[in-house]
């Protein structure tokens, strides 16, 4: 059973550190490490003991010097339960500096945190397999205390002097700054002393240990750029290096504040449990996250590495030189990250028209979520390092850099980039409030944005923006009647619910690129006159251009009605079909609107050639799909067809060959096409990627990247045992991690219980990383089949999972991606039951959100079914 929490409590202020002075050596045979450091320390405050943080550390000895030579042996407790370790002195510590020493032993961990180890495979010069391991850390977010005893918290900031003993002369090791001095010791080991780090928090230490190749360069500025790959891989690393080299003068010239290390170095680790983690100097990726095969690279991938490269190399400025005061203050760290990785990978690739895939993956994911009661605010109080990890969630990334893409449009690029380096240059090596970032922002743009902001990150939610009434007036000028109340994903409303400061923008037919007029609502209801000047009496006036704002828009049906000829013309631009469309759907799922409405509006889309609009409209078809994968009968069917006229002429336009010369946008278009296609059984379509797939395998025609994750899926859908066994071949047969992971994430979608049994058991065997089960056992839980394999198989194997994964972002997603599409009360009752009984650490609220999704799920079905059934009959019968 989970039990309830006790009261968490920081660490006492008394004692501060200053300069760790940190030595480690890892042992990659035994799988241990030995540490020692000196800490000096400033004594604040009368004290007769000592408590800083250490979690699965073997403390061996421990002694504090004062300044005039006095040598103090304490007593040592360590508790587990607080992470912590205390020192208690038989007299009162003497004011002022003191030196504290530790010398200690670890276990290089197999659970991705701390300092633990992580596999790789060489190829021998006979050309066998051999495996070995890198020792890596990853000290975020409160990690760093199972590497060295220290202050973790990140408001309390040191110098690090960090060096490394390594017993394989063959090995390198790389942290934060530069290597001063490589030596052998007597014993024979090499020494690798690094320079002296800036002042910093705990959780941006990083060292790595193993063999690796790398391609460098350096960057206007003179900073050395390097980017460290698996041995015999360096040309992976090349795409990443010129992203690197080319962002970090781009964010020197955009904040105004040079980099202020030395170099810069980006490495390649094979078992990573997030993305990546930006580390000051030293960038840790997950391997399909930094390296770029031409050959085998689709566009899709090579697209998201430069974004998480953008937004690594924005937290050397925002997160590392400035740093939130605590946990609570994470969004300001990744919310800020992930609006600005955008801006920079719009400078440097304009062709991949970033902001408007930026409302597909980034401002509805975090509308969707925030839709749930069981959403959190922007900033949410956290205290033990279990709550910490469960906010790395779409509300502190993808809300966070939704709200501040609408206040960068409120007060305009100039102003914002003016108040980013106030913001930087008063808080440089210091931490911060998220007051002081409206503070600086305010000062440069003399605009309200306290007052605006504090109503998006202190409540949870958004408004719908309702325009009721459209009257012109004699003058030709035009009133709105506007309302603003709390969305919510059931549609329930609340008369005296939250009110928000929404930056209101509208634009009219004429020039719907334009915005033709701005206020601001603050109340729950206003009349808005749009001056004659603005727009013509024939002209439609639509609310957030762009889609910009963070809210939904309603209007009414005539209203509504009057924009559908713009959309199937493209005259309204891409971000407002997709706006509208997104916006109907939330209105569809809230019971708010009839289910119906929204395919008839798809209808009107059919010319759509946009690859974000797609996406939406991907996004919006994949979720009825699944819900209507809950059902008997031949509604299923009939949906299937659906998308199949839906899809036709964009299909017919692309075709499965890509053109030369064709946009990068184009490439990624085509994989999603196809991919719905094959989703939808399309016969022609499966019975081609099956030809494909064969002369794949042949040797004769290898497919292009972009479509092999559609092809593998296609063929394993309607494949059988062999099948399965060919997928397994090509993923033992690849030594690429995109690849790899491409395969795992198709194995789902066999329609046959016998290979998704196997598919399950493959997931947890010594052939998958542990960072990539979850995502087999989610694509298991994809399908209608493996639905209730998936979530019996985490019921069985779940004390298993929970060990491995316990505070980490693997386990929510694992948790809220196998439940939250079933549909009915009893599953939603059945999972709680579950978790009530085995306890989830870390993802109560996951879970919370996944049971309301389930219950969502059940009344939108049990709505609209006959509905749907019925218009779905009417247009593939036509």
């Amino acid at each position: 059973m989970a039990g309830e929490k006790k009261p968490f409590l920081r660490l006492p202020l008394s004692v501060k550190p200053v300069v760790y002075d940190l030595y480690l050596k890892p042992d990659l045979e035994k799988f241990t490490f030995e540490g020692k450091e000196t800490i000096s320390i400033n004594i604040l405050e009368p004290t007769n003991s000592i408590t800083l943080h250490a979690l699965d550390l073997k403390i061996k000895e421990v002694e504090l010097k004062e300044c005039d030579g006095s040598i103090f042996k304490p007593s040592v407790t360590l508790s587990a339960e607080d992470e912590t370790v205390t020192l208690e002195f038989d007299k009162e510590l003497k004011l002022g500096e003191a030196f504290l020493k530790f010398i200690f032993i670890g276990e290089l961990n197999d659970k991705m945190k701390g300092f633990y180890r992580s596999k790789y495979v060489r190829i021998s010069e006979t050309g066998h397999q051999i495996e070995k391991y890198a020792a890596v850390t990853m000290s975020c977010t409160t990690h760093a205390r199972k590497m060295f005893p220290c202050w973790d918290e990140p408001s309390l900031k040191a110098v690090f002097n960090i060096s490394v003993g390594i017993c394989n002369m063959s090995h390198q090791a790389l942290s934060n700054m530069p290597v001063i001095s490589d030596t052998i010791e007597e014993n024979g080991d090499r020494l690798l002393k690094f320079q002296r780090t800036p002042i910093m928090s705990t959780y941006l230490v990083a060292v790595v240990v193993g063999e690796f190749d790398y391609v460098e360069d350096k960057d206007s500025d003179g900073v050395l750029v390097r980017v460290y790959t698996p041995v015999g891989k360096s040309d992976q690393g090349k795409f990443a290096l010129e992203v690197a080299k080319n962002a970090l003068p781009y964010y020197k010239d955009y904040f105004q504040v040079a980099y202020p290390l030395p170099k810069m170095d980006l490495i390649a680790i094979a078992d990573f449990s997030s993305g990546a983690m930006e580390n000051w100097g030293l960038v840790t990726y997950r391997e399909s996250c930094l390296l770029v095969d031409p050959a085998n690279t689709s566009a899709v991938r090579k697209q998201w590495i430069a974004l998480v490269v953008g937004h690594e190399l924005a937290h050397q400025w925002f997160g590392n030189l400035v740093t939130m005061e605590w946990w609570t203050h994470l969004w300001l760290n990744e919310g800020y990250a992930s609006f600005v990785e955008f801006l920079c990978v719009e400078h440097l690739f304009p062709e991949y028209d970033i902001w408007t895939q930026f409302v597909t993956d980034t401002h509805i994911r975090a509308l969707e979520l925030d839709a749930l009661n069981s959403s959190h605010p922007i900033e949410i109080p956290v205290g033990h390092p279990s709550e910490i990890d469960e906010i790395f969630d779409d509300i502190s990334y993808n809300k966070g850099a939704s709200v501040i893409r609408m206040l960068h449009n409120f007060i305009g690029d100039h102003d914002f980039r003016k108040g980013m380096n106030l913001y930087l240059n008063k808080h440089q090596y210091n931490n911060t409030f998220t007051e002081d970032l409206w503070l600086a922002l305010e000062e440069a743009s003399n605009k309200p944005v306290k007052a605006v902001m504090s109503t998006w990150t202190l409540q949870k939610g958004f408004p719908v923006i309702s325009v009721e009434k459209e009257t012109l007036n004699t003058d030709g000028s035009r009133t709105l009647s506007i309302s603003q109340t709390k969305f919510t994903a059931n549609g329930q409303v609340h008369g005296d619910g939250p009110l928000w400061m929404v930056p209101l923008t509208f634009s009219s037919s004429s020039s719907p690129n334009i915005v033709c007029h701005k206020d601001i609502l603050s109340e729950s209801q206003k009349d808005i006159i749009i001056p004659s000047s603005a727009l013509s009496s024939s002209e439609w006036v639509k609310v957030n251009p762009s889609t910009v704002g963070y809210y939904r828009t309603r209007y009414t049906s005539e209203l509504l009605e009057k924009f559908v000829p713009s959309i199937s013309s493209k005259t309204l631009p891409p971000l407002d079909r997709l706006g509208l469309l997104d916006d109907l759907f939330a209105l569809v799922q809230a019971g708010l609107s009839s289910t119906d409405e929204v395919l008839r509006l798809m209808l009107a889309m059919t010319d759509e050639d946009n690859y974000s609009v797609w996406t939406s409209m991907s996004n919006v078809l994949g979720k009825l799909a699944i819900l209507l994968s809950n059902v008997e009968g031949e509604t299923e069917l009939l949906f299937k067809q659906y998308n199949q006229i839906l899809l036709k002429k964009i299909f017919t336009k692309l075709g499965w060959t890509p053109q030369p010369n064709e946009s990068h946008l184009d490439r990624m278009l085509r994989g999603l096409v196809i991919g719905r296609l094959v989703s939808s059984a399309d016969p022609d379509i499966v019975s081609e990627a099956k030809m494909k797939f064969a002369n794949h395998l042949s040797g004769k025609e290898t497919i292009v990247a972009d479509l092999r994750s559609p092809i593998y899926k296609a063929c394993l859908s309607s494949g059988d045992e062999t099948t399965f066994n060919q997928l397994l071949q090509l993923y033992r047969g690849t030594d690429l991690h995109e690849e790899k992971d491409r395969i795992c994430r198709a194995m789902g979608a066999s329609r046959n219980k016998n290979i998704l049994k196997k598919v399950l058991d493959f997931a947890v065997s010594d052939e998958v990383r542990s960072q990539d089960t979850v995502f087999v056992i989610i694509s298991v839980g994809a399908s209608k089949v493996g639905r209730d394999l998936a979530w019996q198989f985490i019921q069985d194997n779940w004390s298993k999972l929970f060990n491995q994964y316990q505070g980490g972002f693997l386990l929510t997603r694992l948790v809220k991606n196998t439940t939250e599409n079933f549909s009915s009360i009893e599953k939603a009752e059945e999972v709680e039951n579950f978790f009530k009984q085995n306890g989830c650490v870390g993802a109560e609220r996951t879970i919370q959100q996944a049971c309301e999704t389930i219950r969502l799920n059940a009344a939108w079905l049990k709505r609209d079914h006959e509905k749907l059934q019925h218009f779905l009959q009417g247009v593939v019968q036509k």
